[in-house]
């Protein structure tokens, strides 16, 4: 079996439960303030780097491998710890860093637990947004809006289940893969995007049935490894543009039913020529 019964995934959600709750608390107590941004693609184009970024994912870590000490870690920012385990965390620290480095507070930290090899539980936190979003069964999730006085609110996720293709809502970021030329070749998807993509929130806003559709280019496995679980949850459909399994990352399309996403796998065909 290459998956986890609802008993174990709410164990590991509920973990992360906290640990998103000491993620928004570690941000204001030590990383609210003033900062450098640092090109890691060194003159290479454009792939910023905060000690943020790093601090993150050390705090991240660190709570991870107190609580499960034999389990595998992959990190964008401090690579893999391997093991034997059939677990491992899949995190990305700061998923938006540039909208970090600008005060844009549709960044967050992402962490999704694998079971041999496929995403079960994740996490989408988003410190400056007083939320998080969590799956807790492969079939419920919730976004939690945090309290500053009094209980938390918690509401149940789902995408928009009468979307229709003539009425989508889509949304989508090529972040500078797809040239011109491909551009031309996918005018109906062109047409069809007129709703602009704010980081993994927009995964999220999908999940909340706000938007139909969201499209997006070279995505790594901490871009969407905790996303999946969440968005699966929901009652979302997702692959790669090429209808591989979405947890193998790079261009991918997350869509409310299979009808849309056969429509919009279609569409897109032609940019990969």
């Amino acid at each position: 079996m290459d998956q986890l019964d609802t008993k174990n995934i709410r164990f590991f959600a509920n973990f992360l439960s906290r640990l998103a709750k000491d993620m928004t608390r570690f941000y204001y107590l030590k990383l609210n303030k003033p900062f450098k941004a640092i090109n890691k693609s060194k003159g290479k184009g454009y792939d910023p780097v905060t000690k943020a970024d790093r601090a993150f994912e050390k705090f991240i870590r660190s709570k991870i491998q107190k609580k499960f000490p034999t389990h595998e870690i992959i990190g964008e920012e401090f690579g893999h710890k391997k093991t034997k385990s059939d677990f491992t965390w899949v995190i990305d620290p700061i998923d938006g860093t540039r909208s970090f480095i600008v005060d844009n507070p549709t960044w967050s930290n992402l962490i999704g637990l694998n079971y041999k090899g496929n995403p079960v539980v994740g996490l989408a936190n988003f410190p400056k947004l007083s939320k998080y979003y969590l799956n807790y069964s492969n079939n419920t999730a919730y976004v939690v809006n945090i309290a500053c006085v009094g209980k938390d609110k918690k509401k149940k996720l789902s995408v928009n289940k009468k979307a229709t293709f003539k009425n989508i809502k889509v949304a989508g970021a090529f972040h500078g893969w797809l040239s011109l030329k491909k551009q031309s070749r996918i005018p109906k998807v062109l047409k069809l995007m007129q709703f602009p993509c704010f980081d993994a929130l927009s995964y999220m806003h999908f999940c909340e049935g706000k938007i139909d559709v969201v499209l997006q280019c070279q995505n790594k496995i901490w871009d969407v490894h905790a996303v999946i679980p969440i968005i699966s949850a929901a009652g979302g459909v997702g692959s790669t543009w090429n209808n591989r399994d979405a947890k193998y990352a790079g261009n991918i399309l997350f869509s409310p039913n299979r009808n849309i996403h056969k429509k919009m796998l279609s569409l897109l065909k032609p940019a990969l020529k």
